[in-house]
């Protein structure tokens, strides 16, 4: 158990992937309040979890008390998170929540990938 104290405030926080993503509870949630998470990580462990990390951000973020939009940045596609996306939409709204989905796509020499762009 974390000692207590007063919660952390950043702009951007990554969530651990692999095992480490198991860590990553309501109490994580609640600590490190950040305007942008990226789930990052596309492995089988991280979507054994996935879903218990996504409720945890609804339940540590109800806790704030404060009205803060939340970005929520997935770097993979996951059927864990479409289900989540819209069995949670509603509450995300009354959160203050945002799930970025990125249809766009940045080439960089002969190579291109999937990206989007955050602004602080």
């Amino acid at each position: 158990a974390a000692p207590p104290g007063p919660p952390i405030y950043v702009d951007l926080a990554y969530l651990p992937g692999s095992w480490s993503a198991r860590t990553v509870d309501e109490e994580f949630f609640r600590r490190v309040r950040s305007l942008c998470y990226v789930v990052s990580g596309d492995d089988h462990l991280k979507e054994g979890v996935l879903r218990s990390l996504l409720d945890a951000l609804l339940t540590g973020k109800h806790q704030w008390g404060t009205d803060i939009q939340v970005t929520l940045i997935p770097t993979f596609d996951s059927l864990v998170m479409h289900e989540w996306y819209q069995e949670t939409h509603e509450r995300q709204q009354e959160l203050g929540i945002t799930v970025l989905g990125s249809n766009s796509t940045v080439a960089m020499q002969d190579e291109t990938f999937p990206a989007c762009k955050v602004e602080f």
